[in-house]
C-alpha cells in the first residue's frame, strides 16, 4: 500500500520541511508515506476565492490514482482517537488500496474533491495552519503505526 499526503502549497518554512522529513524517516522502515506538493492557485485582489479553490481542486483530482482510497482533511470531517486511527490504518493496510490524504489550499477543498473523497478526516475543531497540518498528519500516522507494532512511542 502506498500512502501519499497530497497538499496544496510548495514553499513551506524550514521547520515544516524538517518536521515532515523527520517523521517520514521514522516511518520508512515499516510504512512509506510520501508528500506530494502542488502549487497553490494564483490569488489577486480581484480574483474570486471560488476560482482559486476550483483550480486547486482540479490539481488535487489530477494527482489521484484511479483506485486510490481518498481522504480529505476537512474541518467538518470525522475525528478519531489515536487508537481509532490505528485501527483505521490497519483496515486500510489490509484492504491494500493506495491511500491519498488531501490538504486543500487557503480557501479549503473544492466541492468536486469532496465528492471524490471516500471520507473526511478532521484533526481537530481548531483552525490550524495548513503547514502545521502536514507535520500533524505525519506524526499521527507514525503514532498509529507504532501502536500497531507495539512500539512504546504512544502512551495512554
Amino acid at each position: 500500500m502506498r500512502i501519499r499526503l497530497i497538499a496544496i502549497g510548495t514553499r513551506m518554512p524550514a521547520w515544516v520541511t524538517a518536521g515532515v522529513e523527520d517523521y517520514a524517516r521514522r516511518l520508512r522502515a515499516n510504512l512509506r508515506v510520501d508528500l506530494i506538493e502542488l502549487a497553490a492557485a494564483k490569488r489577486t485582489a480581484s480574483a474570486e476565492a471560488g476560482r482559486a479553490q476550483a483550480d486547486e481542486g482540479q490539481r488535487l483530482l489530477a494527482a489521484l490514482g484511479r483506485d486510490d482510497y481518498v481522504v480529505a482533511l476537512e474541518e467538518r470531517g470525522k475525528q478519531r482517537t489515536t487508537r481509532e486511527l490505528a485501527q483505521w490504518l490497519q483496515l486500510r493496510m489490509r484492504q491494500g488500496r493506495d491511500l491519498s490524504l488531501l490538504i486543500g489550499g487557503a480557501d479549503g477543498i473544492d466541492a468536486a474533491v469532496l465528492l471524490r473523497a471516500e471520507e473526511r478526516w478532521s484533526l481537530s475543531q481548531l483552525t490550524m495552519p495548513h503547514a502545521m497540518v502536514r507535520i500533524l498528519v505525519f506524526e499521527q500516522l507514525y503514532r498509529a503505526n507504532s501502536l500497531l507494532l507495539n512500539h512504546p512511542y504512544h502512551r495512554d
